[in-house]
């Protein structure tokens, strides 16, 4: 019997409608040939959303959300110094995404520096300095509140030890700053050591987080999974992008107990939108992960591998990888290649 799925769907602003067009149709061609079937429940955020219903989030979104329990989601335009909130941060607080799962690989073909790295960025993804607690104690001076709880940081340990042990890795590093900030940080370390006392087969280190980037750019293979707070997460997640092309290829999973969201992490590229010039790669990656994670793995492996021959091939890469070819046509050889 074909398997069906409804999905939310939330195509964002910029590029985003293009890129998410594209790795619909790839979806939906990797499921007429496995046998699974997708609906799709779409809906604007942002900017876009305010102008037709006054909220950056329709209601309706989340309603969906809860019910399908998962959602694909394309770039959003975030408002520097002000304007609204992240829609990135908002939907993970709302729905205790709690891990952010960034796998770090190497495309067939793509000239980096720094060839077959295969790493695994682990970040807590509810709490630290990303909890938005800020005020101005007098004219001039503004804190913003590092909130590091036991039962967050146990929870993430625990996420990064179990992939480790179901996926067959071999060692774990957790990233700190426990020297400076002897208490969050601190707590953060005491629990990653309780959890890696019940995974006696993974080998279990600690880097201070400034140290852990020079580490990376000399020699990012000595890494295998990094688990860290969440500030420390996105700076260090994007770093490690750069070693395999840059946020236009990797994936990224926002995972809870009940729903996921998978999304691209690069920007909205409003300069490029409807150009037809954008890379769906990172969404397309994302959803791959959202294939495996609602138990669609033959879809998902049959889109890798379609991918990965579009890459080692090189005949219809789009620009910012070094080929010529648009969005559609880039989705088009992918389609082609399953």
């Amino acid at each position: 019997m074909p398997k069906q799925h409804t999905i939310t769907l939330i195509p964002g602003d910029g590029i985003g409608p293009e890129v998410t067009n594209a790795v619909v149709r790839i979806l939906e061609g990797a499921g007429a040939a496995t046998g699974a079937s997708f609906q799709w429940e779409s809906y604007a955020v942002g900017a876009e959303a305010f102008e037709r219903y006054k909220e950056y989030i329709p209601r309706e979104l989340y309603h969906s959300i809860e019910r399908n329990r998962v959602a694909l989601k394309g770039p959003v335009t975030t408002p520097i110094g002000g304007g609204f909130a992240s829609i990135n941060v908002t939907l993970r607080k709302q729905f205790e995404l709690y891990a952010n799962f960034r796998p770090i690989r190497n495309l067939p073909g793509t000239q980096t520096r720094y060839p077959g790295v295969d790493l695994v960025i682990v970040r807590e993804n509810t709490e630290d300095l990303y909890v938005g607690l800020e005020h101005e104690v007098v004219p001039g001076v503004v804190e913003s509140l590092k909130i590091v709880t036991e039962k967050a940081s146990t929870r993430i340990a625990k996420f990064a030890f179990e992939y480790a042990r179901k996926h067959g890795r071999k060692k774990i590093h957790a990233i700190h700053k426990a020297n400076i900030m002897k208490m969050s940080d601190g707590l953060f370390l005491r629990c990653a050591r309780d959890v890696a006392k019940d995974f006696p087969e993974i080998t279990y280190g600690e880097h201070i987080v400034d140290n852990t980037c020079m580490q990376l750019v000399m020699n990012p293979y000595q890494y295998d999974i990094l688990v860290l707070p969440n500030l420390y997460g996105d700076i260090v997640s994007d770093l490690c992008a750069a070693f395999v092309g840059g946020l236009g290829l990797v994936p990224s999973a926002n995972l809870g107990e009940s729903c996921a969201i998978f999304e691209a992490v690069h920007g909205s590229a409003p300069d490029i939108a409807g150009q037809d010039k954008a890379n769906p790669t990172a969404l397309l990656q994302s959803a791959i992960l959202m294939l495996h994670h609602i138990d669609e793995a033959e879809a998902a492996n049959r889109i890798q591998n379609a991918l990965d021959k579009v890459y080692a091939e090189k005949t219809a890469l789009t620009r910012d990888v070094g080929g010529t070819a648009g969005t559609q046509a880039f989705a088009n050889a992918v389609l082609a290649a399953l």
